[in-house]
């Protein structure tokens, strides 16, 4: 739809004009006071308009907003360090970029130069952005037919997604261990791509069995694969880790950021890799952004990332998340249109079905479940096809969580 000359997707269309926000609130322009339950989609993870990055942001910009690609102003540098040292040892050579897309696009393209490989493997129904290889590797064929062709050197396998199949998650690990040793086999295959075990951008926050992360590192380093694992939606703590990576300890090749990253201040993403992987292949892969890492941003980023680590969030994180999935399957166990309740840290899903022995999807009530919500002054989103996806403010108080669980859970109720 068009409105205000501003295009939106069918994904997700206007819902109302943003007047202002703070905390875990948002006010819309008739004043309506909104709990947010979104972060503006893992963005704002720190709640909203945080005031110690407001203010090192206003102290930046009377020192400098611009650098060219071939300088480097000092608060990059700084940034640079502070990143390098959260992350595990031998991921310190970044790639400044100012999105998540753009970091899944460098590091498909550094992948490639590195390796001298040309396939990408990803998972079908994962999100990497809007990049056309992106969508090609995560978006089934009929929904990019439009757009583009299917390309040979861009594959897609079904993601390992404990609900909706019969099989117990030993049993999809071994058809996931069988088919990435027979795509694998013949090296040729530059990089699997994937998100940590848990769908944050596609909305379904479908869930992987424990353990899937450490078996697709196990077989791309076998066969001289490189694993590249977008983050994008998962880091800052998000997942119960400042990372999501170290929920199984796993050390990729290439790791992107963004979203979280500067708490929504400014656009800004990342692409980091080992010095070995860079050198080798960052001339041919051209690794450059005019906007990527403008020092405005960097000043968000860097006390974001600094917030994160003095407060330990991920931990605030992982406790309030495991009280959300126990509160909600407590309160919906009995629910005929709930079939599934799931996720991992403050990112939650509720998939809703018509019939609970088939799990057939229920996409009109989840459309109703969030209209009614809002009237109520809760703010949730969902897939458009079966899940409502939960992403609270991190650093929400434990008052207003139990004010939108139950907000949540009447609504369901009412409407069943």
């Amino acid at each position: 739809m068009i409105k205000n000359k501003i295009i939106y997707t069918d994904f997700c269309n206007w819902k109302f004009d943003l007047k202002r926000a703070k905390g875990s609130y948002i006010w819309d322009k008739k004043g309506h006071k909104l709990l947010d339950f979104t972060s503006g989609w893992n963005v704002t993870n720190l709640g909203w308009n945080h005031p110690e990055i407001t203010q090192v942001v206003i102290k930046q910009l009377k020192k400098n907003t611009y650098a060219p690609m071939w300088t480097a102003d000092p608060i990059q540098n700084k940034y640079a360090d502070l990143l390098t040292e959260s992350l595990p040892k031998g991921l310190n050579s970044i790639g400044r970029v100012t999105g998540g897309m753009e970091a899944n696009e460098e590091a498909i393209k550094l992948a490639r130069s590195y390796t001298g490989r040309k396939k990408i493997l990803g998972f079908i129904e994962s999100y990497h952005g809007q990049g056309l290889s992106c969508m090609t590797i995560s978006n089934l064929p009929e929904w990019v037919a439009k757009i583009t062709d299917k390309k040979d050197d861009l594959l897609q396998i079904s993601f390992p997604n404990i609900y909706r199949t019969n099989k117990n998650s030993k049993q999809l690990l071994n058809e996931l261990e069988l088919k990435l040793e027979e795509l694998l086999f013949n090296k040729d295959i530059a990089a699997v791509l994937t998100e940590s075990g848990v769908i944050t951008g596609w909305g379904s926050t479908y869930v992987a069995p424990d353990g899937f992360l450490t078996l697709v590192r196990k077989i791309t380093k076998k066969h001289g694969t490189l694993l590249i694992l977008d983050e994008v939606g998962s880091a800052f703590s998000r997942l119960g880790k400042l990372f999501a990576m170290e929920i199984e300890n796993v050390v990729p090749d290439i790791i992107t950021l963004a979203k979280g990253i500067s708490n929504g201040v400014a656009p800004i993403g990342a692409m980091v890799t080992t010095n070995e992987i860079a050198k080798k292949g960052y001339s041919a892969a051209n690794l450059q952004s005019t906007f990527g890492w403008m020092p405005v941003a960097c000043a968000a980023a860097l006390k974001t990332l600094q917030i994160h680590i003095r407060d330990k969030v991920w931990l605030k994180a992982d406790k309030n998340g495991r009280y959300m999935l126990k509160t909600l399957r407590r309160e919906l166990k009995d629910h005929s249109k709930v079939g599934d309740i799931r996720g991992r840290g403050m990112e939650i899903g509720i998939d809703f079905v018509k019939n609970k022995k088939i799990k057939k999807k229920d996409p009109e009530i989840i459309g109703k479940i969030v209209e009614k919500a809002f009237s109520r002054g809760l703010h949730i989103v969902c897939d458009h096809d079966s899940n409502i996806q939960l992403m609270p403010p991190l650093t929400i108080s434990r008052k207003d969580l139990d004010k939108g669980v139950d907000i949540l859970v009447d609504t369901i109720q009412t409407l069943s």
